[in-house]
């Protein structure tokens, strides 16, 4: 089922959750919404549900408003953060609540029904437990018994707010491979909201960026990540190193240093704020007179390929604090210790400006 929202407005009091967002979400998509907390992301979510009432603007489910359909006829699971299992029923029961529930007219046999949430169970891999109470799972198995319930009344939408908020990090990124790989066998149309970006950049699709209530960027993983659209994608999605300064030339003037960057159509003087991430900076320890941040390291440390080097500004960059990811043969090179001066010169800086 193919899922849109046009100019959706809903504020809270003077709260303005959502700003006249409009997105499309196609079938058998699994896309993320990702933003800080409180920027509409759950709210969006529950609004498509029908669990909010948008002040303004329509939701479409295959082409038809969805304005008249009461949450129960929209054919959405949802799967809560925390779970919401019954807690006095067992796994079976929990996952059969939804086919027991329906009007006499439209609800299968109980052998069908118990056949069904077998099935599921299976699907989830956990059809062992099914004897269990909720009570006697792990976090990740009673989230995986949630997605089942959701998934037994047979969805066209599947909605998740937080599906892993709740688990641990070994945990999450399990049932992260977990879910990605459910959804390439059921191809439902998925939505799930996260503040994760790990998890949107390695589970969805497409990645939606929120922010005060507007979308800031959509697109694929790999297209918000290189190409961030703008300064709020860039500082949201993995570690960054930030600077301020002005445009001269090819450079960019942060006090009386100068960063190169690629030539832009920025105008000579426009103020700027430029990103760069660990990745993409260089230290060196001579360099021409004023190309650079002068900086001081302050910590080393290695995991697998790649070692980090974390630095303080110095001079001009007084109270910044920088990132860089090197190899240890680099490190061994340049001969680094802690409270070594050097200099930052990045590979590749992008640049904005100020609005």
């Amino acid at each position: 089922m193919s899922i849109q929202v046009k100019n959706i407005s809903k504020a809270f009091g003077n709260f303005i959750a959502l700003d006249n967002v409009s997105l499309d979400f196609p079938s058998g998509e699994l896309v993320a919404l990702l933003g800080p907390s409180g920027c509409g992301k759950t709210t969006l979510l529950r609004v498509i549900a029908g669990m909010e009432q948008a002040d303004s603007g329509d939701v479409l489910l295959e082409g038809e408003d969805a304005a008249t359909t009461h949450v129960r006829e929209r054919q959405v699971g949802f799967v809560f953060q925390h779970y919401a299992l019954f807690r006095h029923m067992t796994v079976f029961d929990n996952v059969a609540f939804g086919l027991r529930m329906k009007p006499r007219k439209q609800r299968l046999p109980e052998d069908k029904i118990a056949k069904k949430v077998h099935d599921l169970l299976k699907l989830v891999q956990l059809d062992w437990l099914a004897d269990r109470f909720p009570a006697q799972l792990s976090g990740g198995q009673r989230q995986r018994i949630a997605l089942a319930r959701a998934l037994a009344v047979e969805p066209r939408v599947l909605l998740l707010d937080e599906p892993f908020g709740a688990l641990d990090a070994k945990v999450r990124k399990e049932l992260r491979r977990w879910l990605r790989k459910l959804h390439d066998e059921l191809h439902i149309t998925s939505i799930f909201v996260t503040h994760d970006q790990e998890e949107a950049l390695e589970v969805a699709d497409r990645v939606v960026l929120m922010n005060h209530g507007k979308v800031e960027q959509v697109g694929t993983p790999e297209e918000v990540y290189a190409h961030p659209a703008t300064p709020f994608v860039y500082g949201f999605l993995g570690s960054v190193n930030l600077f301020h300064g002005r445009v001269e030339g090819e450079s960019v003037r942060v006090g009386d240093d100068r960063l190169p960057h690629e030539a832009s159509e920025l105008a000579h003087g426009a103020e700027v704020t430029a990103f760069a991430r660990p990745h993409e900076l260089e230290i060196i320890i001579q360099s021409e007179s004023g190309v650079g941040i002068p900086a001081k390291v302050s910590r080393i440390f290695s995991f697998g390929l790649v070692t980090r080097v974390e630095l303080e500004g110095t001079e001009g960059a007084i109270n910044q604090h920088f990132e860089v990811e090197t190899t240890r043969e680099r490190v061994t090179e340049l001969a680094l210790i802690e409270g070594k001066n050097v200099r930052l010169v990045p590979s590749r800086l992008r640049v904005f400006q100020n609005q």
